[in-house]
């Protein structure tokens, strides 16, 4: 895994308890609040909902491993 800049993890503390959408590797969307992440960018997202074009999921409290993670954004309203 390539190294992440101090601004992205500056960025990413602004999202902390705040609803975010997370794009993961083979296309799929988790919408949720982060409650914390870590230095390897595992994160844990509680009321995670498992998000597609056509159904969603409720998944609860997760823990997304880092290395899954593409994209990490504010969630649309």
């Amino acid at each position: 895994m390539s190294q992440l800049s101090p601004s992205t993890f500056r960025e990413l503390k602004n999202y902390v308890g705040s609803s975010v959408l997370i794009k993961l590797k083979g296309g799929k969307g988790i919408k949720g609040v982060l409650k914390s992440y870590d230095q390897h960018l595992n994160l844990i997202v509680e009321n995670a909902e498992e998000v597609d074009s056509e159904s969603s999921r409720m998944l609860g409290l997760v823990l997304i491993r880092g290395d899954n993670v593409i994209l990490i954004s504010p969630a649309p309203k």
